[in-house]
């Protein structure tokens, strides 16, 4: 015979379960925000909108923000400028933001973010190739990749980033 638990300590063995799962170090997911399991980061090499080639493999030893996304994705335009906000909140030496455009031609992309994110220079996936490489599961979507070039957390769909949940957890991951 099974002995059942009572009421008042239900709530109790939640927060230890909980307290247990996340442990001493970790940092507080905020909602949407998926841990991964420290696989290795796919190769990223693009040229951003100015024809500056970019490599992920060159920014071994600070966090890396690979967003995806495209202008015809209405999250992606209602997420833009919360990312245009972390810019200026964000220390560049320990996260670099790599905001890879999907499949889209550059006129587009510039007259959208000229209007809305105008500190933010793209990486462009003229073909898709990158992206499919990546597999996201849809747009938008956000790897945090670690100083060790990890993929450690994935956020799927539009978040606002400017805003203190998350905010607190990009700072929390840099150590700022």
């Amino acid at each position: 015979m099974y002995k059942l638990f009572p009421r008042t300590l239900i709530p109790a063995l939640g927060c230890l379960l909980w307290s247990w799962t996340v442990g001493a170090g970790d940092i507080a997911l905020p909602k949407g925000i998926l841990k991964l399991d420290g696989r290795a980061a796919p190769p990223l090499v693009l040229q951003n909108m100015d024809g500056e080639p970019w490599d992920i493999a060159e920014s071994r030893g600070r966090w890396v923000l690979v967003h995806f996304w495209a202008t015809w994705c209405g999250p992606c335009r209602k997420e833009m400028p919360t990312i245009q906000a972390l810019v200026p909140q964000l220390d560049a030496d320990k996260l670099e933001l790599a905001i890879v455009n999907t499949a889209e031609d550059e006129d587009t992309v510039f007259s959208f973010l000229a209007a809305v994110a105008p500190d933010i220079v793209p990486l462009m996936d003229n073909d898709g190739q990158v992206t499919e490489r990546w597999q996201p599961r849809g747009l938008p979507a956000s790897f945090f990749v670690d100083p060790e070039g990890r993929l450690r957390y994935l956020a799927l769909g539009g978040r606002p980033w400017d805003t203190p949940p998350y905010l607190n957890f990009i700072k929390g991951l840099i150590g700022q």
